[in-house]
């Protein structure tokens, strides 16, 4: 069990500061900014926060800086991420961190380089938020339950452990209650997720497909279908912007609630999945052959 936490003194970092949130929320331990005694690093209930030259996580010792040039960009909240046993679902469904881990490991520089972004995006990227939140925990040196500042960093730890464990819970409730279509559409197959009403309900029945397909690597899929939680019927929502699904095509259908202008999405108050499947059919767009010539 951690007790305390310490981390460097000087300038902060995102990924030191985020370590150490997610460190509060799950431990609300005190935390100090000064150089950790081997007395220190030795002790399990004291967790060394990207100082230390340590990467131990038995003893609660999280520091990458040791790590060879070769080492795949890593920082110390991927250290107490893995320690968590959360790494693996936040580098899926946390599109930051592995920027962040470039920008910690590697630098502004080939940061850029590795998103294909000129260096000056970095900067134009930092927000406020960002630059007074490690202002101002650069400035402790001691940080304890009450603080305004800590009781802030801990609303950010555990707004991201609450996110990954929600979003394992999607992914294993999808698991269990997905459909998968493959619905023949002229000379194609249209492959589309359907997440029949179940009771009790998950509270993000859209969000719950497209975490599991992200997880589950089911990139053919071009449509998901799930409950309509403003009311009955379904939803259907086309899979990353799909270019042969348009559902502003289904407009003028009996059954049809609202479809969104853009395409992306319907409503509808069909229940029957030979009706769902329609609508999809309804919504699709064959691809074009090669020009004559």
């Amino acid at each position: 069990m951690i007790q305390t936490i310490i981390t460097h003194p000087g300038g902060a970092h995102k990924d030191d500061v985020l370590a150490v949130s997610v460190l509060i929320a799950k431990y609300s331990a005190p935390v100090f900014r000064r150089e950790p005694t081997e007395q220190e690093l030795a002790d399990p209930t004291i967790a060394i926060v990207d100082i230390g030259n340590e990467h131990e996580p038995q003893k609660a010792n999280f520091d990458h800086h040791h790590f060879p040039r070769e080492h795949p960009p890593t920082c110390s909240l991927s250290l107490v991420l893995q320690h968590l046993g959360l790494y693996e679902d936040a580098l899926q469904f946390c599109e930051w961190l592995e920027p962040a881990e470039w920008l910690d490991s590697r630098g502004p520089n080939k940061t850029a380089d590795w998103l294909g972004v000129p260096r000056k995006a970095i900067s134009q990227l930092n927000s406020p938020i960002d630059v007074t939140l490690l202002r101002r925990f650069a400035k402790k040196t001691t940080l304890e339950a009450g603080d305004p500042l800590y009781e802030f960093m801990r609303f950010v730890g555990q707004d991201l452990l609450d996110y990954l464990h929600l979003v394992r819970e999607r992914i294993e409730f999808a698991k269990q209650h997905v459909e998968h279509w493959s619905i023949p559409c002229g000379d194609e197959t249209i492959e589309a997720l359907h997440m029949p009403r179940t009771e009790p309900e998950t509270e993000e029945p859209r969000a719950a497909l497209q975490q599991y397909i992200r997880a589950e690597g089911l990139d053919s899929t071009a449509a998901i279908v799930y409950p309509n939680q403003r009311g009955p019927g379904y939803g259907i929502a086309r899979v990353d912007d799909h270019p042969q699904l348009d559902f502003s095509q289904l407009d003028g259908q009996e059954d049809l609630i609202f479809a969104h202008k853009s395409g992306f999405l319907c409503k509808t108050s069909a229940t029957e999945p030979a009706r769902l499947r329609e609508l999809i059919i309804g919504a699709w767009k064959p691809k074009k052959g090669p020009s004559s010539t």
